[in-house]
């Protein structure tokens, strides 16, 4: 896998109050064309691992909970080929395949795994923009 994380992806409840906030309140950068679903382009995205227990210490929450947590991480590849092959990898090195990869409503390709903390990841294949 290639060390990039393409999308952050937050489960909102008011997709237009949202919007709002990133693009009018913070001036991200909103790219066009979409709909029902904003993306912001940003630079770059970085991924840091802290323990669980630490983190939710130093954000003042519990450290309990399982299941869906209102976000995904996607890595967006050049292929629908690298996605089967980066989902083959994932699930050799002990993630979960929970949707095996597929044509998407959207034009695209996708599946998703959970790693070994229950984090999810979508692996995408974009033909309308790729993501470096």
């Amino acid at each position: 896998m290639e060390p990039r994380i393409s999308i952050i992806t937050l489960g909102v409840a008011d997709l237009e109050r949202s919007i709002r906030f990133y693009r009018d309140g913070l001036g991200l950068p909103m790219r066009a064309g979409s709909v029902g679903i904003a993306f912001f382009e940003t630079k770059g995205t970085w991924l840091a691992l802290y323990p669980r227990e630490a983190l939710a210490e130093d954000a003042n929450q519990s450290p309990a909970g399982s299941g869906f947590n209102g976000f995904t991480l996607a890595h967006n590849l050049r292929s629908k080929e690298e996605v089967d092959a980066l989902l083959a990898q994932a699930a050799s090195a002990g993630a979960q395949i929970v949707k095996p990869a597929q044509d998407t409503d959207w034009g695209g390709y996708s599946g998703y795994f959970k790693d070994p903390d229950g984090f999810l990841w979508e692996i995408a294949w974009n033909p309308y923009f790729s993501i470096e």
